[in-house]
């Protein structure tokens, strides 16, 4: 039996499908958050807290409405990463998270097609006025993603946890062309 979140939105952008966290996912999610790719967001993690992780994301759209995002390209249903609105109960402030979980999906720009598309749905659905990204200040390739979406340092901002972090603030809803 097929169990999803309903209704849950499932957005399209050129090349990729997005979509809520999906019983299938978790192979896949496994793989990203028990290696070295998820060094920058607490891993990597062990198979019970990779499972921990996977839950929290179906739980935030249980709780808040919306969350992160499943993406997958439009010709190939194989999750590749997850992108989208993060506001867990303890977070300063409203997020645009973003996680590649495949090498091969790297440098293709899929990330940053998705994290536009989240951010407008953010912007335009949930009615977010502002967002900002967290990120460890040794993930360079997040820098340069949240840099390529318009998103600035902000030094004022707080900052995420007790780990390094750096806040990167995105344009508001009205800096952004349509």
């Amino acid at each position: 039996m097929a169990i999803a979140l309903t209704p849950t939105p499932v957005l399209e952008t050129e090349r990729l499908i997005l979509r809520a966290p999906q019983r299938g996912d978790m192979p896949y999610w496994e793989a990203c958050a028990m290696s070295d790719r998820a060094r920058y967001i607490g891993g990597p993690l062990d198979a019970q807290q990779a499972w921990r992780s996977l839950c929290h994301l179906t739980g935030h759209w249980v709780h808040r409405g919306y969350g992160m995002f499943i993406w997958h390209l439009k010709t190939d249903p194989t999750p590749l990463g997850m992108t989208g609105p993060w506001f867990p109960e303890t977070w300063p402030e409203q997020e645009i998270g973003w996680t590649v979980w495949s090498a091969a999906a790297e440098g293709k720009g899929y990330a940053h097609e998705a994290a536009i598309a989240t951010r407008r749905f953010a912007y335009d659905t949930l009615g977010w006025q502002t967002a900002v990204s967290y990120i460890h200040p040794d993930n360079a390739r997040s820098i340069a993603l949240a840099t390529r979406l318009g998103a600035q340092l902000d030094t004022d901002a707080t900052p995420m946890g007790t780990e390094p972090c750096l806040v990167y603030r995105h344009p508001a809803p009205s800096e952004i062309a349509a």
